[in-house]
C-alpha cells in the first residue's frame, strides 16, 4: 500500500471512530507502528488529526468527546486488563462509587460475583451490567441522562449524592497527568464526579496509557487526591507515558500495571474477579478493608435514600475511613 492510500484510510478510520489507537491502525493497514506513527504525524501537520499518545483523534481534543460507540473501540483489550485488575481491589461486603465510562462498564461486568457489595453509579451502562446481579445492591443517582455515555447529570445527580459515604471511587475520564490529574473534556460530566468523590474514602482512576499525559478541558479529580491508578503497561516507545507515569508515583498515586492477556475474562465479562491472577506492580492499600452486610439481591435505590439509611455509627466508621 503506497503512504497515501496508507493514510487515506487512517484518517477514514479517525473519521469513523473519533479516535483509534496507533496498534489498530497498524492492524489495519498492515504496517507497523512506526510508519504508522509517520503517517499519523504528516496528517497532523496538514491540520486533519491529532496525536495523542497511542493513538490518534479528530482536531480539537481539548473540547471534543467521542461517543461512547466511538470509545467503545478504542484499546479494548488494554480495558479488559485494567478492568479484570480492578475488580481484585473489591472486598465482600463494601459499599462503593463507580462513574460512568466504558472502562469502568467493563469493571461492573467483573464485579457482578463480588457478594454483599453496593454500587452506586449515575451510569445506565454499569447499572445494566450489574442489573442481574445475586446479592448486589445498584443504587443509581438522579440526573438528567447524557446520551452520548448514557450517564446521569445535572443538579439532580449531585445533589443525590449529598450526604453519602462509600469506601472508595474508581473513575474514568479523558486524560490524565500528573500536573491537573484526571480530566474530562464535558463540564457536567466533570461536576458530578467531583461528586462522587467527595462521598468516597479513595478514589481509585482507571486509565489505559493512550490516556496518559492527554489533558482536557476540566478537572475532575486532582492528582494528590487520586489513591491508585490502574492502569496497563505502555509500549516501549511510549517514552512520555512512562514518564508520566513516574511522576504520577513521585506524587504519591500507587499505581497497579495489569499485564496484557494474563488472567483476563472471556469476552463476556461476567465471570469472577481475574484481578487476583494479574501479573501487576503495585503498592498495597494500608490496613484492613472494611465490610457491610449483604442485600439480598440486586435492587436499584436512589443514592439519596441509601445516605439516609445511613446509621450514625456508619457514618462515623467512613469518616474515619477517610482521615485514615
Amino acid at each position: 500500500m503506497f503512504a497515501a492510500e496508507r493514510r487515506q484510510l487512517i484518517l477514514e478510520m479517525v473519521r469513523a471512530n473519533g479516535a483509534v489507537s496507533l496498534r489498530e491502525l497498524a492492524r489495519v493497514v498492515q504496517t507497523s507502528e512506526v510508519t504508522v506513527r509517520r503517517d499519523v504525524r504528516a496528517l497532523e501537520a496538514e491540520g486533519l488529526l491529532d496525536r495523542r499518545h497511542g493513538g490518534a483523534v479528530l482536531p480539537g481534543g481539548f473540547t471534543r468527546e467521542s461517543g461512547f460507540p466511538q470509545k467503545s473501540h478504542l484499546a479494548t483489550a488494554e480495558k479488559t486488563a485494567i478492568a479484570d485488575l480492578a475488580a481484585g481491589l473489591v472486598e465482600e461486603g463494601e459499599a462503593i462509587v463507580v462513574g460512568a465510562g466504558t472502562t469502568t462498564q467493563e469493571l461492573a461486568r467483573r464485579l457482578a460475583r463480588v457478594p454483599g457489595l453496593t454500587v452506586v453509579t449515575n451510569s445506565l451502562l454499569v447499572a445494566q451490567a450489574l442489573a442481574h446481579a445475586n446479592r448486589v445492591e445498584v443504587v443509581m443517582t438522579g440526573g438528567t441522562l447524557r446520551g452520548s455515555n448514557y450517564a446521569l447529570v445535572g443538579s439532580g445527580a449531585e445533589q443525590s449524592l449529598q450526604g453519602l459515604r462509600v469506601s472508595r471511587a474508581f473513575l474514568s475520564g479523558s486524560g490524565l497527568t500528573a500536573e491537573r490529574g484526571l480530566s474530562t473534556s464535558n463540564m457536567l460530566s466533570a461536576s458530578v464526579d467531583r461528586a462522587l468523590v467527595q462521598a468516597a474514602a479513595e478514589v481509585v482512576v482507571l486509565a489505559d496509557h493512550t490516556k496518559l499525559g492527554t489533558d482536557t478541558m476540566f478537572q475532575t479529580v486532582p492528582t494528590d487526591v487520586i489513591t491508585r491508578l490502574v492502569t496497563d503497561e505502555p509500549p516501549a516507545h511510549d517514552e512520555r507515558a512512562a514518564t508520566e507515569l513516574q511522576a504520577l508515583a513521585d506524587q504519591g498515586v500507587q499505581i497497579a500495571v495489569a499485564g496484557s492477556g494474563a488472567g483476563a475474562a472471556g469476552p463476556g465479562g461476567d465471570g469472577a474477579p481475574a484481578g487476583r491472577q494479574q501479573p501487576r506492580r503495585e503498592v498495597p492499600l494500608p490496613g484492613q478493608r472494611r465490610t457491610h452486610p449483604g442485600a439480598p439481591g440486586a435492587q436499584l435505590r436512589s443514592a439519596a435514600a441509601l445516605a439516609e439509611q445511613q446509621s450514625p455509627g456508619e457514618r462515623a466508621r467512613v469518616a474515619d475511613m477517610r482521615r485514615r
